[in-house]
């Protein structure tokens, strides 16, 4: 068992490690590009990849502030990463989409965490990997209710 995750419920487990494998991802991507790419970008990224979303579409997606969504998207846009472009359907609204290079840098990001999770499939066995996913894809029920009530 991992140092530190004994006493750790469901919630608090799936937290440390997703801030872990974040952590690991982000690391590994700026240690080998020249780029750097902070974990928000990557989200609001994964947001845009093979869509055409509106900014305001991507910032009711993520759970950051409108004012850093709009940050963060001016900082994709400088490095050439994300084009923005006037939305066809309302004047007012702009349009995103990953410029070649963004899209260059989404694949490969995502071929280095199938490579990261390659690497735990090996640490804990593939079947388990496959269920802990099937576990996450599952249908939980309505868990806003919860919250409404």
């Amino acid at each position: 068992m991992h140092p530190g995750f004994e006493d750790l419920d469901l919630i608090d487990l799936l937290s440390e490690r997703h801030v872990q494998l974040r952590s690991i991802c982000e690391q590994l991507w700026n240690d080998r590009h020249e780029m750097y790419i902070s974990n928000s970008e990557w989200f609001i990224l994964s947001r845009i990849y093979k869509r055409n979303p509106t900014i305001s579409q991507v910032t009711r997606q993520v759970d950051i502030s409108r004012q850093a969504t709009h940050k963060f998207i001016k900082s994709l846009e400088s490095k050439g990463l994300v084009e923005v472009t006037p939305a066809q359907h309302n004047k007012k609204e702009k349009s995103l989409r990953l410029t070649p290079l963004g899209e260059s840098c989404y694949e490969k990001n995502t071929a280095m965490k199938a490579t990261l999770e390659q690497i735990i499939a090996n640490a804990l066995g593939t079947e388990q990997i496959e269920r802990l996913k099937q576990l996450l894809k599952a249908d939980w029920g309505n868990l806003n209710e919860i919250v409404a009530k």
